[in-house]
């Protein structure tokens, strides 16, 4: 292999595994463990642990997104964002697979870890065994199978659910043994700034996804409407966080998260200006940053509370 074939090949890898997505996946854990931490039952090594499995079931959720579209052949020529590493032919189908399956066997493994090193009842074993093979499910089943949810507009929710309030809560279950009904407030905060993340992502291949038949929330709602679904999500999340500083943190330091909402503001008003697909490319790095900045701030306030 030539230095210019492997680096090709090297640059298709980092396209697939989209290591640029992994802050926002490591967000909703270090949120759940800021909260853990304010009610003064921190762990490093649970912490570390959750940070390692979230990270790989986003791996895990990349890869399978681009395994499921090329087996669907959703990657057309036509498609805005940038080329995945199937599309270069750099990977092979065949490839991809054995990478999807080493991933789910790191995961499996590394989530294991985590539950063995953190639950003391055998219910809450069970309990989190169950969630975590539901987790590696969810993340594969996004575009892969019969009928794959991701193609029928059921992405959000999920992603809602899995990077939002099943992340943050059971992040903080794990540190602290018990569920507190306090976390949910950022934990939907979390949820709805990954699900941006995933709408930005759709809008951006809204023509392509409508006529390969990927009908996801972007294409059932039409361009305009999931414009402004998106500066809801985008705005939706501080109100959260705004609810729990208030409710709950009555400190100065509770409301950093503010300092980002600028950034989310101006994001908000660009996305409901401009109204070509193209047009929202370079917004999906600007949305995860947003994200990740308002989910840091937060959790920093709280430690500082």
């Amino acid at each position: 292999m030539t230095q210019s074939t492997q680096s090709r090949t090297t640059k298709a890898w980092l396209d697939s595994l989209r290591p640029r997505t992994l802050p926002l996946a490591f967000a909703s854990i270090v949120t759940g463990s800021a909260i853990a931490n304010w009610h003064g039952s921190f762990k490093l090594s649970v912490a570390a642990l959750a940070l390692l499995t979230a990270g790989l079931l986003q791996i895990l959720s990349n890869l399978a997104n681009d395994y499921g579209d090329a087996v669907k052949g959703s990657d057309t020529k036509e498609r805005i964002g940038p080329l995945r590493g199937i599309q270069t032919g750099a990977i092979t189908l065949a490839q991809l697979k054995r990478a999807l399956m080493v991933t789910v066997a790191l995961t499996v493994i590394s989530g294991v870890s985590l539950v063995v090193v953190a639950c003391e009842k055998p219910a809450d074993i069970i309990g989190f065994l169950v969630l975590g093979l539901l987790a590696i499910v969810a993340a594969i089943t996004y575009t892969v199978g019969n009928k794959p949810y991701g193609y029928i507009g059921l992405g959000d929710i999920s992603v809602l659910i899995f990077f939002g309030w099943l992340s943050v809560a059971g992040t903080y279950y794990l540190q602290t043994g018990h569920f507190d009904s306090v976390v949910m407030l950022p934990a939907t905060a979390c949820g709805l700034l990954a699900t941006a993340v995933l709408n930005i992502n759709n809008l951006r291949d809204i023509d392509n996804d409508r006529l390969s038949g990927k009908n996801t929330l972007a294409v059932r709602l039409g361009a305009r409407k999931a414009r402004c679904y998106h500066s809801a999500l985008l705005l939706g999340a501080p109100l959260c966080l705004g609810l729990f500083a208030l409710f709950y943190l009555h400190h100065w330091a509770g409301w950093l998260f503010l300092l980002a909402i600028p950034l989310l503001l101006q994001q908000a008003r660009y996305v409901l200006r401009e109204t070509s697909a193209i047009s929202m490319r370079p917004m999906l790095e600007k949305t995860v940053k947003g994200a990740l900045l308002t989910n840091i701030l937060f959790a920093v306030g709280v430690v500082l509370s």
